[in-house]
């Protein structure tokens, strides 16, 4: 869970404003293959625009042309030179209103037109979102998922995907269409009447800035709410993790305490959010009726004066008529773009979110002139190599030694010395910051990353296993297996027993990391993984720790053939797995402070005796089974 450090970091990030002009440059970018959809949304747009712009001019022609006709030259729609009668009024007043039916209904189909335009292109942009999202994660090096947390990585692929949605579905269409609408307006009312229409129009400078103020703080507000909302999801997420851990050591009072401390900080976050969304739209709305007022009150004044405007036309009854729709059409879209902003503002900073991890820097990246690594000997060189997560806190400090084709190297040391360090470089999980690691003489950041990856074997103590069949799960590092070398791996590393009497055998669905099966069961499955590979460079991360005696005895034996022929490096707790080890290197605040084999290391009586004595000598001194082994004890949940 974050630190109360990293909290407030957050909650500065949040608050600093960031390039609106950027970001939705950004989303262009991915608009471009969707341009058609794009530009005729754009039409439709201003084509249902366009209807609500002429129908108030319709309304007014109603009034001046056969309601109350006046002035020949202010109605444009009907001829009224000569004299009509009330037959001629009423059947032009009818075919008007058609007209004005017919606007209406076509604003409504072109409208649904667009939406539906700007909706398909969006959906596309979003699919392709996530896909460069997903792609650009797994490209990442595991210093990036060090750093940040599963929860938060989440909550920016589907919960900040999901604020674009709702802009590109409604809120960036009717945004557009509305300030379309305004411009629109303006200038209709100013070629009617400019002295009436500046007057009309006297109350909008106080719209734009409560728009202005409003919108920058709603921006702020929401863009804390999604961090706090990513901060919620990761503790949500580690907590479901580490339920065991937290009823174990009596901790759930604790983790409901910190969950409850979140979710409040993200409560508080949407209601401020909220608070400025809420404001907004009766202060828009209560100056909308003092400029609606305004125009009855100047033009009602002016129609029954009689009297032009100083600086203006004559007003006629019909141009009241449709400046009351004018200003209603106007406040409107104002109300709507200030409601809809916050939305477009929402997504704006859950797109940063999102663009700030599509820009995260990729760290371990082929080089230009990169090749394939080719068929791997097996002879692993480490050259003065030095290693840090953090920039000026090296791990590693000029670490050298070098293991031969089919050696087996083990790595002891307390924690925090560089052990997982070492083992992390082989497969360029991480690169050193200076000096090289060679494998056959061939520097492991010369060669493409997934040539060199796809031959080493990795067996972690943490056993990751996926939600599918116990066949896939073994089958994941060499997809093209067939049925009969899944099973001939799972045999070799004495797996096939278990597994055998599981449900549904090799196609039992395993639950969530393997949910079901002991972790010593799991264990095997991860070590079968790795045999099915066939690597030709065999890393194993305390990989027998975790299981009891019997289990280890038997992965003991399956590891006799699989070492066999192949390069191995081994971090171990436990003696057995040292014992036999062509080379022991103990480590110390990042530097090999001995290194020989186990009986070589306890005949010079230093460091490595020192660790023997207070770690592995209780556990030869177990009474021991017919190998030598401590005598088997039952793992505490085993099946």
């Amino acid at each position: 869970m974050f630190m109360d450090g990293g909290r407030r970091l957050l909650e500065q990030d949040a608050l600093k404003p960031k390039n609106l002009g950027e970001t939705m440059g950004r989303f262009g970018q991915y608009f471009r293959r969707y341009w058609i959809g794009l530009v005729m949304a754009m039409v439709l747009i201003i084509a249902s625009t366009w209807t609500q712009v002429i129908s108030p001019d319709l309304i007014g022609q109603a009034v001046d042309c056969y309601l109350f006709p006046t002035t020949p030259d202010a109605c444009w729609y009907a001829d009224i030179s000569g004299e009509m009668d009330q037959a001629a009024r009423l059947a032009g007043l009818g075919q008007l209103a058609l007209t004005l039916v017919a606007v209406f209904l076509a604003g409504a189909v072109l409208s649904g037109l667009a939406f539906y335009s700007m909706r398909w292109a969006g959906q596309h942009v979003l699919r392709n979102m996530r896909q460069d999202l997903f792609d650009h994660m797994h490209r990442l090096s595991m210093g990036f998922y060090s750093r940040n947390e599963a929860g938060d990585i989440m909550s920016r692929v589907t919960n900040d995907t999901d604020t674009i949605q709702q802009m590109f579905n409604f809120a960036l269409m009717q945004v557009i269409s509305g300030g379309l609408l305004i411009v629109w307006i303006m200038v209709r009312m100013l070629q009617t009447n400019v002295t009436y229409a500046l007057i009309s129009l006297a109350i909008v400078p106080i719209m734009v800035v409560a728009t202005v103020y409003f919108s920058n703080q709603a921006r702020k507000a929401f863009r804390k709410a999604r961090t706090e909302l990513g901060t919620v999801n990761a503790d949500l997420q580690e907590s479901i993790a580490g339920a065991r851990e937290a009823q174990a050591f009596n901790r759930e009072d604790a983790t409901i305490a910190e969950f409850e401390r979140s979710n409040e900080a993200n409560r508080a976050a949407n209601v401020r959010a909220a608070a400025f969304t809420s404001a907004l739209s009766p202060v828009l709305e209560a100056l909308g009726y003092v400029a609606l007022g305004v125009v009855v009150l100047v033009g009602g004044i002016a129609v029954l004066r009689n009297e032009p405007l100083p600086g203006g036309t004559a007003i006629t009854l019909g141009i009241v008529f449709a400046f009351v729709g004018y200003v209603q059409r106007f406040s409107q879209p104002i109300q709507q773009i200030a409601m809809l902003w916050t939305n477009v503002q929402s997504a704006v900073a859950g797109g940063e979110r999102i663009f700030d991890l599509l820009d995260e820097n990729v760290e371990i990246t082929d080089k230009p002139d990169a090749v394939d690594m080719p068929q791997i000997q097996g002879q692993v060189e480490f050259d003065n190599a030095h290693a840090e997560y953090v920039k000026g806190e090296p791990v590693l400090r000029g670490v050298s030694f070098s293991a031969q084709p089919g050696q087996t190297v083990a790595i002891v040391g307390p924690t925090g010395a560089g052990k997982t360090t070492i083992i992390n470089l082989l497969p360029r999980f991480y690169d050193v910051t200076s000096g090289a690691v060679r494998i056959d003489g061939i520097d492991v950041r010369d060669v493409k990353v997934h040539s060199l990856r796809r031959q080493i074997g990795l067996v972690l103590q943490d056993t990751f296993l996926f939600s599918d069949t116990v066949m896939n799960n073994i089958r994941y590092g060499r997809p093209e297996a067939t049925d009969d070398e899944v099973i001939a791996a799972a045999k070799m590393v004495s797996a096939d027993t278990f597994i055998e009497r599981l449900p549904e055998g090799y196609q039992t669905v395993l639950g969530e990391r393997g949910s079901g099966l002991s972790q010593g069961q799991r264990q095997l499955i991860a070590i079968a993984r790795a045999a099915l590979k066939e690597p030709r460079i065999l890393i194993l991360d305390e990989a027998t720790s975790s299981v009891d005696t019997r289990t280890e005895r038997l992965i003991q034996r399956a590891f006799e053939k699989l070492l066999e022929g192949r390069t191995s490096f081994v971090i171990a707790h436990r003696l057995s797995t040292i014992r036999n080890a062509d080379q022991v290197l103990l480590l110390r605040d990042g530097e090999i402070i001995e290194r020989g084999t186990h009986h070589e290391l306890l005949e010079q009586e230093g460091a490595y005796y020192d660790l023997y004595m207070s770690q592995f000598r209780e556990e030869e001194e177990l009474p021991s089974g017919s190998n030598g082994h401590p005598a088997a004890q039952p793992e505490p949940g085993s099946r």
